[in-house]
């Protein structure tokens, strides 16, 4: 399943993320690609903000993880911007926030594939072009049986 849709705004781009996260059960991994400046970050925080997390959502670019209380998820944020090993996230237990995430956790990961060697399970990917200065190509692609 692949779904494609134009955003022109940043208030589309909000309805989209609170549409997608209506749609989500938990347990879900989203894989978020884009260029720098694509909008990433601000998808997360609409989809955050959908959810009822009530602190402010920040990019985990230096912190590489971020966990946000929402309802009724908990959303668990990761940012591999940084990184260039597997090893480098183990400390943070990824591999078990995406091998076996629990039902109450939904996890979004930006830059996924600056780990080359990892081999992500079923999930979603968000890819976010930038077309203008607020416009977007927004794809989403369901991998598997999420």
């Amino acid at each position: 399943m692949e779904i494609k849709i134009t955003v022109r705004s940043v208030k589309e781009m909000e309805k989209f993320a609170k549409k997608f996260y209506k749609t989500l059960h938990g347990g879900e991994i989203i894989l978020l690609n884009g260029d720098l400046g694509a909008g990433k970050t601000t998808f997360t925080k609409y989809f955050c903000k959908a959810g009822k997390v009530k602190e402010e959502v920040t990019s985990p670019t230096f912190t590489i993880m971020r966990e946000y209380q929402g309802k009724p998820f908990h959303i668990i944020h990761f940012d591999l911007y940084r990184i260039e090993q597997t090893e480098e996230v183990q400390e943070f237990g990824f591999e078990d926030y995406v091998y076996a995430p629990k039902k109450k956790d939904i996890v979004l990961i930006e830059w996924p594939y600056n780990l080359p060697d990892f081999v992500y399970p079923d999930c979603y990917e968000l890819q976010i072009t930038k077309l203008g200065e607020t416009e977007r190509l927004v794809t989403l692609t369901k991998r598997g049986n999420v």
